[in-house]
């Protein structure tokens, strides 16, 4: 499957439903406190993203069997939401979430703090935003795709953090998945050529130890293999002629 270049019309569509995330993560963020489970966050959501006339892009997506992804501390990404997954104190919770309207998905992420936690983790999870920043400077028509993954990794090494190589950002619109594959970490070659239209989920994973993870059982959740925290940062966005255009914000800057 080629990379897709969005027409117009499909460009509003796309507003629409990254508009809805934005205000579905606002409101789930206001839930984020000690005592509450995965499972009722992932409930919300549902009941959010209903309203809004959409679906989620995630629930039974490859069996997949949430509505969103809820990855606590050591969970990098894609955490089931489950009743006995409780949220303590001084916990970080990534949302990962999406939803389809008329056909075309939006997906972003955001890392939250539980309560008060400890000045690491909040560094932490305030490096892997600098690191999406740091990206989208280079998701200009003209610069290369790994010019995102160049930027991202220099961020990262600056702060002293790792980056999760088994994991990746993507192109998204009619699919959740499209290409092309966004790597976090620096690549040999400068990748494919960014065009207007391209519309891309780019997402920094980070981690405070090593960067090395693995899978759970569930065949699902990734997790650090030194059982350090991570944080993970993402939205959907669309390279211009100009300056790249967030769409996973309620007010587009």
């Amino acid at each position: 499957m080629p990379v897709t270049i969005k027409s117009s019309h499909e460009i509003e569509l796309m507003r629409v439903s990254c508009r809805n995330l934005a205000v579905l993560h606002e409101e789930l963020a206001k839930m984020i406190r000690p005592g509450i489970s995965t499972l009722e966050i992932d409930r919300e959501a549902a009941r959010i993203i209903k309203s809004f006339g959409c679906v989620s892009s995630f629930l039974n997506y490859n069996g997949y069997p949430g509505h969103l992804c809820v990855s606590v501390n050591e969970e990098v990404v894609h955490g089931i939401p489950k009743a006995e997954r409780i949220l303590r104190e001084g916990d970080i919770v990534s949302l990962d979430a999406g939803m389809i309207y008329r056909g075309y998905h939006s997906d972003a992420a955001r890392t939250w703090a539980v309560g008060s936690v400890d000045e690491d983790c909040l560094k932490l999870m305030a490096a892997a935003e600098e690191c999406f920043r740091r990206g989208i400077l280079k998701a200009r028509a003209g610069l290369h795709l790994h010019d995102i993954s160049e930027a991202i990794n220099a961020c990262a090494d600056e702060h002293g953090y790792g980056v999760v190589h088994e994991l990746c950002g993507h192109g998204i619109g009619r699919e959740l998945h499209e290409p092309p594959q966004i790597p976090n970490n620096r690549q040999k070659t400068r990748g494919i050529l960014l065009r207007p239209g391209m519309t891309l989920a780019i997402e920094p994973m980070i981690t405070m130890g090593s960067r090395e993870v693995r899978w759970m059982p569930d065949k699902w959740t990734v997790v650090t293999k030194d059982g350090k925290p991570a944080a993970h940062y993402e939205n959907t966005v669309l390279i211009t002629e100009g300056e790249p255009e967030i769409l996973t914000v309620r007010q587009v800057r």
